[in-house]
């Protein structure tokens, strides 16, 4: 039982002349014996809490970003209507700042026997499974003056997805993917190759080419083009170590390496690869392998939903030993990693050349634009510091990058909002130079 702020108004302005607020509110309705009556008349015809049958229903994933409705539907199975205040209780995350109280909170009234449907809308501002907690429903009587209070526990989870922000970039990659194919494509016989289509022939196409069946029926000589050979493999591999945890902005680098990853499986996967991801720091986080080129990416996504960066040094040994037996056949291994001199340099460095002399190795990193602010800045002695000490710290990066590319690797360093796009196009220059 709770009583509310019209009871303490009554009871308060009922019992002044008495003066006896030390007494508390037993006295207090003890005097005032009117509204004593009425109080207990109003708690008696508030409905019960706990019978109330409570049920959810609605989404269970949304991307970060997006809103999530859970719809809750109370049933009162009283003979008594029900007036309520009803607090539907989520974790901090679910919600944008400052809006968590207007939000999970609601008023309703439910005829007895009956049921009645309310919508919380969640906006979750981090990745992961948001996990329900209790529901505090407050029942008051006809006139307001008691109520009664009691708890409900509905399970229910919302899968908040990677936001997937770079699949903007998607259509124009997709067009020149498919100028690509047409550049390069193949004019040869035999085994391995795919069936493009008919052109008419000029001047130093292959003569093995002709179709001699296609020339009799037109006017003009006709040559077959056939596609380089598809189903190629590429593995993504996330490093959650300690370094995928620096933030850029308002986000994790390992965020902004999973936008990357996406838009790079997307792309992919309409090319006709086969796309299999590894998340790894000392153990494997997550592992998505032998998809479908339409289960590829909803498979991706859901995966990633649940990544955290772990606070420890990733296992470069480890690594690379799971890779390898994830790729055992000649791939295209995208590392999304720090560019740092110490980790790259004591932890990736020796053992890279197990990954390139079977696979093409392709190292993706996310840069912080605040760098390169600071090494722009003047103006002042403390400009001028932080300017060197940006300049120091993009040189360090060039000389890891280099080191990598002596090695035969394909280095992209961008920022976060230019990485994806930056990986894809890596990606395409690989295709169009014959290296995949």
């Amino acid at each position: 039982m709770a009583l509310t702020g019209r009871t303490a108004l009554l009871a308060a302005l009922g019992s002044l002349p008495v003066g006896i607020w030390g007494a508390g509110w037993a006295g207090i309705l003890a005097v005032n014996a009117p509204l004593a009556l009425a109080c207990a008349c109003d708690f008696a015809l508030a409905a019960p809490v706990r019978r109330l049958g409570l049920t959810r229903s609605g989404d269970t994933s949304a991307r970060l970003g997006d809103p999530a409705d859970i719809t809750l539907t109370v049933t009162n199975p009283s003979r008594r209507p029900l007036r309520a205040h009803l607090r539907d209780a989520w974790p901090p995350s679910s919600w944008q700042p400052g809006t968590e109280t207007e939000a999970s909170r609601h008023h309703l009234t439910v005829p007895p026997g009956e049921r009645r449907r309310i919508t919380t809308r969640l906006r979750p501002t981090r990745r992961g499974d948001h996990h329900t907690d209790r529901i505090t429903i407050r029942s008051y009587g006809p006139l307001g003056l008691l109520s009664r209070q009691g708890t409900h526990r509905v399970p229910w989870t919302v899968r908040v997805l990677p936001a997937f922000t770079s699949r903007k970039h998607l259509p124009s990659k997709l067009a020149r993917l498919r100028e690509l194919d047409g550049r390069t494509s193949v004019l040869t016989r035999g085994e391995g190759t795919e069936f493009d289509s008919l052109r008419e022939y000029v001047p130093g196409d292959d003569t093995r080419s002709i179709d001699w069946r296609a020339t009799a029926r037109h006017s003009s000589v006709a040559v077959r083009t056939w596609r380089p050979e598809r189903d190629r493999h590429i593995l993504l591999v996330l490093d959650t170590g300690r370094t995928s945890a620096g933030r850029v902005g308002d986000a994790p680098r390992l965020d902004a390496s999973m936008d990357a990853a996406l838009l790079l499986a997307a792309l992919a996967s309409r090319a006709g690869d086969r796309v299999d991801l590894l998340a790894y720091d000392r153990r494997v986080r997550a592992l998505v392998q032998g998809r479908t080129a339409r289960d590829v990416l909803p498979s991706l996504v859901n995966a990633m939903a649940t990544l955290e960066p772990e606070l420890v040094e990733t296992n470069a040994r480890g690594l690379t030993a799971t890779a390898l037996r994830t790729a055992p056949r000649r791939s295209l291994i995208v590392l999304m990693t720090t560019l740092d001199a110490a980790p790259v340099e004591e932890g990736l460095l020796p053992v890279l050349p197990q990954l390139t002399q079977r696979h093409t190795v392709l190292v993706a990193s996310v840069a912080d634009p605040h760098i390169a602010q600071m090494a722009a800045s003047r103006g002042n002695a403390e400009a001028v510091y932080e300017a060197a000490a940006a300049a120091q710290a993009q040189t360090e990066r060039h000389r890891t990058a280099d080191q990598l590319r002596r090695h035969g690797v394909t280095v992209v360093d961008a920022t976060p909002e230019q990485l994806a796009p930056a990986l894809a196009d890596a990606y395409l220059a690989l295709k169009a130079a014959g290296r995949l």
